[in-house]
């Protein structure tokens, strides 16, 4: 390998802020996407290129409308695989903390930032750059950190001590978001009729969902913070390639600019973030656990030339070891298991060694 050429696959391991920054004009051809995958100007429907997803309003859960926005939650969740989540009782302060602190820590330089970059997943902190750094052969036009957030007292002296407030923010945005999944995963499984609550119940179906609430209180949380710096040809790339979630239910909180696009009835749309909302979407571990009536639904992110763009994704689940399978109360003669069981370990092992993009992952589960 010629020294130009070794110190250009270099440069793209140091990432997207640092050839931002470093005054390039013109993307690399490292990050120049098929045409066939680039965006375009096709990811209208009915003629609008920007699309609302479907508005949850936390607070009415708890109140005489909880029946109605059950069955928002559940429409959304089988026709969209996303919604827009309003209200949800987290402070404000809390939410601007973090995507000010997260944008500290991109502002680091160079040699600060790298003291968490590796290529091994199973790392308690990791900064990296595109989709799948090692596997990718274009890259994406993104950096990350991305932090394992249980158990804290093991994973909390691996977190960046830089910023100096960065694992005070962060251990306050990751407790928050935490109890917000569990309140969320009482709502989900009363609107797959796992949880109903009637007077009727029995001793037995009240145990059998607290096992499944306490699953996941001790289940896994995995913090990402994006950054994507102005590219010069946002045209010719993307941030994220489009996939699909892992996780149960992932909270994504955004700054104020466009950038996620989700693949409705075949076409790419742009959300329009909502200030202070969270967007959440259907994980692949939630469409297993509910046989499928719940969508995993492939989405993307865009870049653009002028402004840099930060998000903070909170992807829950059940703990690393556990089991993921089809909930047994939803199968029946009548609608038979769709999904092998699978395993954290059993993802780790695919996307180290296959593409992860789209939903390839997904399909491997499938049992028809």
């Amino acid at each position: 390998m010629s020294p130009a050429l070794a110190k250009s696959v270099e440069d793209y391991h140091k990432g997207v802020k640092y050839l931002h920054e470093s005054g390039i004009q013109r993307v690399p051809k490292k990050y120049i996407f098929p045409i066939s995958e680039r965006p375009n100007s096709s990811y209208t429907i009915n003629g609008k290129p920007k699309m609302s997803l479907p508005i949850i309003d936390f607070s009415q859960l708890h109140g005489p409308n909880r029946a109605q926005v059950l069955d928002s939650l559940s429409y959304a969740c089988e026709n969209y695989g996303f919604f827009q989540l309003v209200n949800h009782g987290i402070p404000e302060e809390v939410i601007r903390s973090m995507v000010d602190v997260g944008g500290k820590f991109f502002d680091l330089p160079l040699v600060e930032r790298e003291k968490y970059m590796t290529t091994d997943m199973t790392t308690p902190v990791r900064y990296g750059t595109s989709f799948n750094q090692t596997n990718d052969g274009v890259f994406c036009w993104r950096d990350f950190l991305k932090l394992v957030c249980e158990p804290l007292h093991d994973v909390l002296p691996h977190w960046p001590s830089s910023p100096s407030d960065f694992r005070e923010m962060a251990i306050a945005y990751s407790k928050e978001t935490k109890i917000l999944f569990i309140k969320l995963v009482e709502a989900i499984l009363e609107s797959l009729g796992i949880n109903v609550t009637t007077k009727n119940k029995t001793q037995q179906q009240n145990d059998d969902v607290e096992e499944i609430l306490k699953e996941f209180e001790d289940g896994s949380q995995l913090m990402a913070i994006n950054f994507y710096p102005p590219c010069p040809n946002p045209n010719l790339t993307l941030g994220m390639p489009p996939h699909s979630d892992y996780g149960f239910l992932t909270l994504l909180l955004q700054d104020e600019v466009e950038g996620l696009q989700v693949k409705f009835n075949g076409d790419w749309v742009t959300i329009q973030p909502i200030p202070g909302s969270f967007v959440v979407n259907v994980g692949d571990h939630l469409e297993i656990f509910s046989n499928g009536k719940y969508k995993s639904v492939l989405h993307r992110v865009l870049v653009n030339s002028l402004k840099s763009r930060i998000s903070v994704a909170s992807l829950h689940s059940l703990p690393f070891n556990s089991i993921i399978k089809p909930s047994p109360k939803l199968i029946s003669e009548n609608n038979p298991k769709l999904y092998k069981d699978t395993n954290f370990a059993a993802f780790l092992e695919y996307i180290k060694s296959c593409d992860s993009t789209n939903k390839s992952f997904l399909e491997t589960r499938k049992l028809t």
